[in-house]
């Protein structure tokens, strides 16, 4: 079977980020696969790329995938990368071709699901009533409020020692003009972003977060995005207090979601013990793959 490999480019990247498209056709001009290599534009990240492989399941083993993947490195190299990451479910086709063609695995991601018709409402009204004396909850939809702007952009880094095990994931700075353009890309697909933070009563300051976006419909399975605590102000329950509040208010205005999914890595044992706390169940594993160059 012959094909050719045709390079796309994004016309509207996002931010922090631009991402190139290879396309693989077959003598027909058929798409048979395609990969996505996204480039990390800001500092902190500039080393390293992330790297998506598709290949229609009829068409594997014929070498597809790999001259993408050699398309795709190639690529990284001129760009300067140190490292492409990749991700695969545990046991896919994903999983043995990245590990034979050299990627090691650095990560280990647990995902799970929370089923919202099934959650014990006497057990979250109970978390949601135990004291965290000194703090209050504060919660906003879509983009961030001008005058909380700054500070909850500062609160962000909370997740900057978050376990990446061997991952050659680098640093992320955040801004106020970076989070609320992550939250305009997340409205532009006609998703909602709903925010719940934690405010520090003593200085008034947000010290901790988390976040879950809704499909537009309000049907289907949210997707939880980051949480994190600032560290001074861990071991108070404060990260279990937050997503009890955002799964009492997912259920409430979003009666037609079936469930709330977040992924967390493996080595992460306060937030998985948060999750088992809150009635998340495990549904699958993936690794997380980095290729060295």
């Amino acid at each position: 079977m012959s094909f050719r490999i045709t390079p796309l480019i994004d016309p509207s990247p996002p931010a922090a980020s631009r991402r190139l498209v290879f396309l693989a056709l077959d003598a027909s001009g058929f798409p048979v696969g395609s990969a996505a290599l996204r480039l990390f534009t800001s500092a902190g990240q500039k080393h390293l790329a992330e790297l998506d492989i598709h290949v229609h399941p009829v068409d594997r083993r014929l070498g597809i995938g790999s001259q993408l993947l050699e398309a795709t490195v190639a690529r990284a190299k001129e760009e300067h990368r140190r490292s492409v990451v990749a991700q695969a479910d545990a046991g896919s086709p994903g999983d043995a071709f990245l590990a034979a063609r050299g990627f090691r695995r650095v990560l280990t991601l647990t995902f799970a699901r929370l089923p919202l018709p099934h959650v014990d409402c006497d057990a979250l009204a109970g978390q949601l009533e135990e004291p965290r004396p000194g703090y209050r909850l504060l919660s906003w939809l879509g983009s961030v409020p001008d005058e909380l702007a700054e500070d909850f952009a500062a609160s962000r880094s909370a997740m900057d020692d978050m376990p990446m095990d061997g991952t050659d994931y680098g640093t992320v700075a955040w801004d106020a003009d970076r989070v609320r353009a992550a939250a305009g890309v997340i409205g532009e697909r006609g998703d909602l972003l709903r925010t719940v933070a934690v405010v520090d009563e003593v200085s008034n300051r947000i010290v901790g977060f988390t976040e879950l976006v809704v499909p537009g419909d309000g049907r289907g399975d949210a997707q939880h995005y980051g949480t994190g605590v600032l560290p001074e102000h861990r071991g108070r329950g404060l990260g279990r207090w937050m997503k009890a509040e955002s799964i009492r208010q997912a259920r409430a205005d979003h009666p037609g979601l079936g469930g709330l999914l977040t992924d967390t890595a493996e080595s992460n044992t306060p937030m998985r013990r948060i999750n088992d706390a809150l009635g998340y169940a495990p549904t699958h594993r993936a690794f997380e793959y980095q290729l060295d160059l």
